[in-house]
């Protein structure tokens, strides 16, 4: 069991480092992405030692949990072979002493009338049948809490598994919308990772992306205000939205999202020169201060 549980925490461990090896290379490759090309073509994951490395780790990871689950039933039954057979022995020997005590009192019976003898085996039964009854019980509460046991570790090894795949096919998923030709076709690979995990932010954070690349501009601000009801502090979906705003033509509202925008994500401040939906915020005194202040700034 205690091999067991070092190799779960090891699993975890590795699951773990996985997790966070691709969220700090997703949080790295932003200020240097977003310095070199547009936010709209901006790559995701296009590294190949970093694919290399995912995929190495959930391979290793899906191994390391399918060679726990064997050793655990292989432990399990080891177990439950070497606990019955304790119960029996036990049992022969208890039987074995029965029949030496009642060897020993035999002299003793001549001396007992025949309603004493009942008694005396009725009670020897009866103890006999207390005692087997209680180590019984003992044994069927341990196969009951090993059996429990055993269960919510094989639920666990199913769940992660399942992670595994998901997580392997929404990363498929992204590689194939970046090497996408069309908008059309990078919503529709969004709309898939969405069915696997809904409410996925970064997906939908895309999506309003590939929506302002086809004019649907209302159709953007509407995702983006789904993204930020959940996370109102989202950079990039406050960055999408006010230039869906420029798109309308309400300016006061997209400066007032750039502000926020740039304040919880400040890489956002180089991409406003070079941004084709801001174009019609040019000579607007807000905007050319925060211009201003992102040259100052390279």
């Amino acid at each position: 069991m205690v091999a067991g549980s070092i190799c779960t925490l090891h699993a975890k461990g590795r699951f773990m480092r996985l997790f966070i090896a691709l969220f700090f290379s997703l949080i790295l490759s932003l200020p240097t992405l977003a310095s070199e090309e547009k936010y709209s073509e901006s790559d995701l994951l296009d590294r190949p030692l970093m694919e290399r490395y995912i995929l190495d780790e959930l391979k290793s990871l899906r191994q390391d949990y399918q060679s726990l689950e064997k050793r655990m039933i292989t432990e399990i039954t080891d177990r439950e072979l070497t606990v019955a057979d304790k119960s029996l022995n036990y049992a022969n020997v208890t039987v074995t002493y029965f029949f030496y005590i009642i060897a020993g009192v035999a002299s003793l019976i001549a001396f007992v009338g025949w309603q004493s003898l009942r008694e005396f085996k009725h009670n020897t039964k009866e103890m006999a049948d207390k005692r087997l009854e209680k180590i019984a019980q003992e044994y069927e509460k341990k196969f009951v809490a090993l059996e429990r046991d055993l269960k919510r570790k094989t639920r666990i090894i199913s769940e992660n598994n399942k992670e595994i795949e998901k997580i392997n096919e929404i990363h498929n998923l992204w590689l194939r919308a970046q090497s996408s030709q069309t908008p059309e076709q990078r919503i529709e690979i969004y709309d898939e990772i969405l069915v696997i995990r809904p409410g996925d932010l970064e997906a939908l954070t895309y999506k309003a992306d590939a929506a302002m690349e086809i004019n649907e501009y209302h159709w953007a601000l509407s995702i983006c205000n789904r993204v930020l009801e959940v996370d109102y502090t989202n950079g990039p979906a406050l960055y999408q939205r006010a230039c869906a705003y420029s798109r309308l033509g309400i300016e006061e509202q997209a400066i007032e999202d750039l502000e926020r925008a740039i304040d919880y994500s400040p890489s956002i401040r180089d991409l406003l020169a070079e941004e084709r939906d801001l174009e019609l915020l040019h000579g607007n005194e807000r905007f050319e201060k925060l211009l201003q202040l992102s040259n100052n700034n390279e």
